[in-house]
């Protein structure tokens, strides 16, 4: 299969390659560090995460939507659209955002909720992510809908603000960074006093053998470059750099439709001709979708929601 047989957000991803290029030197000035030979391989390298989402992010935002996240469904019969629209909105409501908030949105995908907390909320929101390719289809994207966010390309791990935000929000990125401890002790400073941390993300089953860790976590974390905490040990370092947990749940049943849905669209003939372009860790990447569901259908996969507050001054 050749480029012109590929959809248009494949095509379009060939040429933000090129924008990807350009903004290498901009993305090393705003902190992420030249890659270093390492005698162990982490499946959440930097660098790979970098390649990977340049690579996937148009295509993907093609099939699957504008949110790069997974689905709440309620009834359970809601179209994709609308199961990623609720988990914004659940994630919302229970972090009781208020309007006019000064959001940080950390790895903002294609900008879809930092848009939905500015046009919902009246929010003033900040976006990052370390994907140039990112950066340009959420700046286009606000562009397109007139709302007051904008969007760095910079890594979460070495933020850099001259303020504090009301509300940090954080779905589905964290378990992605390399050092948690630190990025957790430098978010809590860039709250406001009574500030909230709101975040989803996908963590292990506490407590795993050694053999169903290999089975059912290690895949994902190849596949889906991650390194896989337990709800547990993020609370831990939510409470130990000072915040206090308001909300803290397990959205398994409502989530683990996403995959289903997921094994579908890689069925299609296209994506497997990516696989073809960028090779075996692509490849391991769309295995890894069977392996989340997998996880999700045993219980060692947890995917996980916090919402954890500073002590306010008043």
């Amino acid at each position: 299969m050749d480029d012109e047989s590929l959809p248009q957000a494949d095509r379009q991803s060939v040429e933000a390659r090129s924008s990807m290029k350009r903004c290498s030197v901009n993305l090393r000035s705003e902190g992420v560090p030249a890659k270093q030979a390492s005698a162990m391989p982490r499946s959440n390298d930097k660098h790979k995460i970098i390649e990977h989402y340049d690579a996937i992010s148009p295509y993907y935002r093609s099939l699957w939507g504008e949110h790069l996240h997974h689905g709440y469904w309620i009834r359970g019969d809601e179209s994709k659209e609308k199961a990623q629209l609720q988990l914004i909105e659940h994630l919302a409501q229970v972090a009781d955002v208020k309007p006019g908030s000064d959001i940080l949105d950390i790895g903002c995908g294609f900008g879809a909720s930092s848009l939905y907390l500015a046009k919902h909320y009246a929010a003033t929101v900040t976006g990052i992510t370390i994907s140039p390719v990112q950066v340009e289809m959420a700046i286009n994207a606000a562009a397109k809908e007139q709302l007051d966010a904008k969007f760095l390309l910079m890594d979460a791990e070495t933020m850099d603000f001259q303020k504090q935000f009301d509300l940090l929000w954080a779905v589905e990125s964290i378990s992605h960074f390399e050092h948690p401890t630190e990025f957790f002790a430098s978010a809590a400073k860039l709250l406001k006093p009574g500030g909230i941390f709101a975040i989803t993300d996908w963590f292990r089953k506490k407590n795993l053998s050694s053999e169903e860790a290999k089975k059912f976590i290690d895949p994902i974390q190849k596949g889906m470059l991650v390194e896989l905490q337990t709800m547990d040990d993020y609370e831990h370092l939510l409470t130990s750099n000072g915040l206090q947990i308001l909300h803290r749940e397990i959205l398994n049943k409502n989530c683990a439709k996403t995959w289903d849905l997921c094994l579908d669209i890689i069925k299609n003939k296209s994506f497997w001709a990516l696989a073809a372009k960028y090779g075996t860790e692509f490849v391991s990447y769309l295995k890894a979708f069977q392996a989340m569901r997998a996880g999700f259908a045993s219980g060692n996969l947890v995917y996980g929601l916090f919402v954890a507050s500073t002590i306010s001054n008043v």
